[in-house]
């Protein structure tokens, strides 16, 4: 390219000499004579060959400066666009349980987002360059209450106003509520999440529907994948593959490893969120260390499981994080201390990745930091330290 600028400025120069109609001779170090100048500046040449009259440049000088000029203000170009390290740093954030309860709903009512979460967990949220939240109710007006069912739960679509003031990006759907009025509410809560341009994923109208993996991008091109499942429904019906619309289920859990190793050659980094173990408890189910290991083995980088509503153990295996359960984030009027939180995974501008447990509390409805749960997460798990911000790390 150096070479070729050079023969089109050199041709440029000729025609200058030629129009201008007088010249004297000279080799590579002969000056342009007083005319040949004169028109140069005339067509605006005098700059990009960058000559100044009466320096007498070499032609061969001035191919070469003109050049370099160019080269230099490319450089400075791109320097200035380039993304600041800072800008190549991404923080994904995935929540316990939320459902909007009448305490959520009459909270925001009187005080806005703002008496739902506290400023620390508001910012934690809305930071994140992504964020998921297991949406543990559906989105609906319609529909017939589940029958022998104690609870159920279902939101006005309005309050998805709520989700949008938090910064949800995606909303998992495998769970053991979403269906709690039937098949016409859980379609308005697929119209609602995409009315508000939120992404879900763990029910849908066919298995590939809700088996689907939510793909996101960051400023360094690095891909992440979303998987939602549920191990816990209370009747064969909710399955996808009984009912449609239905849930993406894992009894069997051929699907979801089967969509785990799919998903794995798409994407830089892949998460899987589960709905599975028993209520109230910080003990295991046999079945969640099994099947949770095999997740990570078909390509899962982390799995983050939910329904216990308090905090389960954290494991490290072959280097990637198990949490069992996050408990509760958003619920009702009140959440103890070890009854729920978040994670905060970090992948920096070298692609080092850490990650990072937030405790929570909540009182009044109000979802706040719980500085106390550090230690008592590390006390429940077998093999990962966490320090006094959070972050995990392998024993």
């Amino acid at each position: 390219m150096k070479k070729f600028i050079a023969v089109v400025l050199k041709t440029i120069l000729v025609l200058v000499i030629i129009g201008a109609g007088a010249w004297y001779a000279f080799g590579e170090s002969g000056p342009l004579n007083e005319d040949a100048k004169d028109f140069a500046k005339a067509q605006g040449l005098e700059d990009e060959l960058g000559w100044l009259i009466g320096e007498g440049k070499t032609v061969e000088a001035a191919d070469d400066e003109a050049v370099e000029k160019a080269v230099s203000q490319e450089t400075v170009e791109a320097a200035e666009t380039a993304p600041a390290p800072e800008d190549l740093r991404t923080n994904i954030v995935f929540t316990g349980d939320v459902e909007l309860s009448e305490y959520v709903q009459s909270a925001y009512n009187a005080g806005g987002i703002n008496s739902v979460v506290s400023d620390e967990i508001l910012s934690l949220l809305n930071d994140a360059t992504f964020t998921m939240i297991n949406n543990e109710f559906c989105f609906s007006e319609r529909g017939e209450k589940a029958p022998d069912k104690q609870y159920t739960f279902r939101v006005n679509p309005s309050y998805v106003s709520i989700l949008n003031e938090l910064g949800v990006d995606i909303a998992g759907l495998a769970n053991n509520h979403v269906l709690d009025f039937g098949h016409d509410a859980l379609t308005d809560t697929f119209t609602t999440l995409e009315g508000a341009k939120i992404d879900y994923t763990g029910a849908g109208n066919s298995l590939e529907e809700a088996s689907k993996l939510i793909i996101k991008t960051d400023a360094a091109g690095r891909t992440y994948g979303f998987l939602a499942a549920s191990h816990v429904i209370p009747v064969a019906s909710w399955n996808v593959l009984n009912s449609q619309p239905g849930e993406f289920c894992f009894y069997d859990e051929t699907d979801l490893i089967n969509a785990i190793t799919q998903a794995d050659s798409q994407v830089d980094y892949l998460f899987v969120m589960v709905h599975w173990g028993t209520e109230h408890t910080t003990e295991l189910t046999e079945y969640q260390p099994n099947q949770g290991h095999k997740m990570i083995d078909a390509g899962a980088d982390a799995v983050i499981g939910m329904h216990s509503h308090c905090l389960q153990p954290v494991e490290m295996y072959n280097g990637k994080p198990i949490f069992y359960s996050l408990g509760n984030f958003i619920f009702n009027q009140n959440i103890k201390s070890g009854g729920g939180g978040a994670v905060e995974f970090a992948i920096d501008e070298n692609d080092n990745v850490s990650y990072r447990i937030i405790p929570i509390t909540a009182s009044g409805a109000c979802t706040s930091e719980d500085a106390a749960g550090y230690s008592y997460v590390e006390s429940i798990s077998s093999n990962v330290a966490v320090d006094e911000n959070g972050v995990i790390s392998e024993k």
